[in-house]
């Protein structure tokens, strides 16, 4: 038997995994909102270079440019698509054409982040979800930045342990107020151009953080009324949304109100958390209430749960950033757009039909899969 012992294995230091590149971004349409965009894509250089922006008023453009240092702008996207090549687009444009420069990007092979609402109807939506390019995209994401703060991050997690009991009872309010001049824009208060009115153009955020929150709806009764601004469309809504879970929920949503608050409050079986804010919220804005005999327990997890991530489009931009260079799917994915696209459907087909209204009442044939009014005027 030998005495000599086999010498060990060298060992190798294994190669760094490779950094990503940033991703190649282009905005279109250079509106008020387009700027909460390019100062998230600015603040973030090592995940994304902002590349190019396209809007069809040239002086609008210009102004955009100038101000975000945008090395290049086009008046037609076709024509961007092809010179710039971008990984990812940011449609910042009216809701009657997103479809349509959804498609066009995505058939170019760059997946999108479109502004709120994404789409006019659940058939619009259902087909811009079928122009995405499977398990390796392009994927089309929806911007619903209020799930992206660490307040509704740490309320989903202590709904998920368990530690808060059972969601019972909810209200979820958006209380805005906008004067008859707001819908001077030709686009704006019409079905047509618009798909509906603050139902879902402006409170459908707090409905997809309630959604977020509380999960699968099962019946809503509501009613939509016109009851002041020269629109064709409704200018407040109320509705009772019943969710899977049994909890119930009150969703109201107005154009109509000069002491403006979003709100959301949520009694569980241990304690009563409740969000308000306006536009956005930080952890400041969140209040909770533990149940007589689990202040110390809902108090401790409360407090050792996620902070220092105000909601906005910065918070959720950088996940869409890291999700695609990592090759997936970027939230707010196009499932979870057409979840709270099909509870706005409900509010208007309950409301029009004068009685309550599931999922299925919804499927393709309904008039509300085609169109929220479901082709009625109010």
């Amino acid at each position: 038997m030998s005495s000599s012992s086999s010498a060990p294995a060298p060992v190798t230091a294994s190669a760094p995994s490779p950094v990503p590149e940033p991703l190649r971004v282009a905005i279109v349409g250079t509106g008020n909102i387009a700027r909460f965009h390019a100062q998230a894509l600015l603040a973030e250089p090592g995940r994304a270079a902002l590349v190019a922006a396209v809007d069809v008023d040239p002086g609008a453009l210009e102004s955009f440019r100038s101000r975000h240092t945008i090395p290049r702008g086009y008046a037609d996207l076709d024509r961007m698509l092809t010179a710039e090549r971008p990984d990812l687009v940011h449609v910042c444009t009216p809701p009657g054409i997103h479809r349509a420069q959804v498609e066009a990007c995505l058939g170019a092979g760059a997946s999108v982040l479109v502004e709120k609402p994404p789409a006019l109807s659940l058939a619009e939506a259902e087909k811009m979800a079928a122009a995405e390019g499977g398990d390796r995209g392009p994927w089309m994401a929806t911007v619903f930045q209020h799930r992206f703060g660490s307040g509704a991050l740490r309320l989903r997690a202590l709904i998920d342990s368990g530690v808060l009991g059972r969601p019972l009872l909810a209200t979820c309010h958006t209380t805005w107020f906008r004067p008859q001049e707001y819908f001077d824009l030709p686009w704006r208060g019409k079905w047509e151009t618009e798909g509906g009115g603050p139902t879902l153009g402006h409170g459908i955020h707090q409905t997809d953080l309630l959604l977020a929150l509380l999960g699968e709806w099962t019946q809503v009764s509501a009613v939509v009324r016109r009851q002041a601004r020269d629109v064709e469309t409704e200018d407040v809504s109320l509705a009772r949304v019943d969710f899977a879970s049994g909890a119930i929920a009150s969703v109201v949503t107005s154009l109509l109100s000069p002491q403006e608050e979003s709100r959301i409050r949520i009694d569980f079986e241990r304690a009563t958390v409740e969000l308000a804010h306006l536009y956005g919220y930080g952890d400041d804005d969140w209040r909770l209430t533990p149940a007589p005999g689990f202040e110390e327990e809902i108090t401790t997890a409360w407090e050792a749960g996620e902070h220092g991530v105000n909601s906005g489009h910065h918070s959720q931009i950088v996940q869409v950033l890291d999700a695609l260079r990592a090759g997936s799917p970027p939230p707010v994915t196009s499932r979870d757009a057409l979840s709270s696209l099909r509870l706005v459907a409900a509010v208007y087909a309950s409301s029009f039909e004068q009685r309550p209204v599931t999922p299925a009442d919804l499927a393709p044939g309904s008039p509300f899969h085609e169109r929220m009014n479901g082709g009625r005027s109010l």
